[in-house]
Order: C-alpha cells, then structure tokens, then sequence
C-alpha cells in the first residue's frame, strides 16, 4: 500500500509534459489559436472553396460552325429567328371565363366576364369587359378596361390603365391599378383599385380555382367582393363592403378551349348598397341558377 501511494505523489507532482506516454502526442486545446490558424490554412476535401482550385470559366464562344460554312450573314436572320421563337414571341388570347345566362324567378338575364390580351411573358396589353343584364332590357352594369401590363414576379402581374363604365346610369372613368396572378395552391387572384374622374375611390378582389375531378369535367368555386371608400349615391353604391357574390360551376372541357358548364350563383347588395336597393324598390340579390360556356382562342 505504501508503494502505490508513493507512485501516485510522483506523478501528481511530474511536469505536464512528462506525464504522457512516450510516442504520444495530446491534441492542442479547442481554443488554441496557432492550432486554429493552421487548420484553416490547410483546407481540405470539401472544405476548399472552387474557387480555390478551379480556373476561371472560359467565355461564351463568339464563332459558329454553320457560318463557316454559310456565312455570317446568311445564318443571321436564321439565328434570329431562333432566338424569337425561345422567349421573344408575341401572343395573344381572348378569354371567356363567365359567358352565362342566370336564372332567378322571373328575372332571367345574361352575363359575362372575359379578357383579351397580347404581348409576350414581361410585357402585355390586355382589355377586360364585364357585366350583366336582364333579357329586354340593356346592361346594368358594364365596363371595360384598358390595362398595360407587366410581369412583376413567375407568377404575378403588376396591371394599369383606365376603365370606363358603359352600362345602364351614371357612367365614370376611373384610373385602374392592380394584381393578377397565381397564388400558392393554384388560386387564380385578382385584385383591383379604381379612382373616378370624381375622386370616387372602389377596389375589387377576385379569386378561384380549378380543381380537376377527371381530364375533363373542372369544379370552380368562385368570389368577387367589390368595395367602396366613400358612398356614391349616383351610382347607388354604399360605404365599405357593397356587393358580394359566391359562385360554383361544373364544366365539361369538350376541348380545352371549349367548355360548357352549369352550375350556382349568390350575389348580395350589402350595408349601405342594400339600403339604396331597398328604397329603389329593387332586390338585394338572391340565387340563381347559370349554365354558360367557357372558351379561348
């Protein structure tokens, strides 16, 4: 017993260094620094960055073999041509998504909502029109805008330009500023603010979605909410939230292009909108059976 305690005080007291076996070396501290700086000196493996050890890229080529053999300026307009057709075209569509007759107790009436637009992906001109009317009489509500519009995003579209009302009453121009695009699970969004030639400030916001029960047959829950920022009495529109319409249709797409459909629609005059309904002795909306077409070209 004596002699183990006696081995035990020689080591406590030996030096540091002379505690370690021969022929092994004690890794520096975590926090040495002249360990640290060497680590990172000799970078390794995956811890080299490329540009460390790879050239430079080399510069696009400026020759082309086909003009070696036709000539620069016979391959020009062919590589031009090419070029357009990869990204530069100019399009154009004309959309229908609401071509419909309603049906509500004895007030039959039509309505539509479409665009036309041409242009490439940044850069478009594009014209909408909406509105609706009851069989033998003219439009009551009816607009038009003629919008520029740019492609802020992948998926959204910055639009502005004018709208003028063409329907039935007080008829306005009004500055138009707005979005549209595809919003995240493939809601198709709009959203829109109008000031009259008056000072009159409305906004609208629209949305729906496509979903695809088979190839061909399409369900499309759909809202517009239409607001206001001050009353309009002209045009019998009220304060704050003034209409408001709820709508789901079931098209068969014969061909993409061409899809009849039927389906639901509620619309409500709300707030102060419904008061001037109720003193024009006219309804405050209610639903209605619709069966249209929806179509492109």
């Amino acid at each position: 017993m004596k002699a183990l305690t006696c081995i035990a005080a020689l080591i406590a007291t030996a030096p540091a260094h002379a505690q370690t076996m021969p022929g092994m070396d004690m890794p520096a501290p975590i926090g040495d620094a002249a360990s640290h700086s060497t680590a990172s000196a000799e970078k390794v493996g995956t811890d080299q960055s490329p540009s460390d050890t790879a050239p430079p890229a080399p510069p696009p080529p400026a020759d082309h073999a086909a003009d070696a053999i036709w000539g620069a300026a016979a391959m020009a307009p062919a590589r031009e041509r090419m070029h357009h057709e990869h990204g530069g075209m100019r399009l154009h569509q004309i959309l229908f998504n609401l071509a419909e007759v309603q049906v509500r107790r004895g007030r039959e009436g039509y309505r539509w909502d479409g665009e036309g637009w041409w242009g490439g992906d940044i850069d478009r001109f594009v014209v909408k029109s909406e509105g609706e009317a009851q069989f033998g009489h003219g439009a009551r509500v009816a607009e038009v805008q003629w919008l520029y519009s740019r492609a802020i995003g992948p998926y959204y579209d910055l639009q502005g330009g004018v709208r003028q009302d063409i329907g039935a009453g007080v008829r306005r121009t009004y500055v138009s500023i707005g979005v549209e695009g595809l919003a995240p699970y493939w809601f198709e969004t709009e959203g829109t603010l109008f000031v009259s030639d008056k000072g009159d400030m409305l906004a609208r916001a629209e949305a729906w979605y496509d979903q695809r029960i088979t190839q061909r047959l399409v369900l499309q829950p759909r809202l517009e909410l239409n607001l206001a920022a001050q009353d309009v009495p002209e045009q019998r529109i009220g304060k704050g939230l003034s209409t408001a319409e709820l709508g789901l249709r079931l098209r068969y797409e014969i061909r993409r292009e061409f899809a009849p459909y039927l389906g639901l629609s509620w619309d409500r005059k709300i707030g102060r909108t419904a008061g001037y309904a109720r003193r024009d002795g006219d309804g405050r909306g209610g639903a209605a059976a619709v069966f249209g077409v929806r179509g492109w070209f």
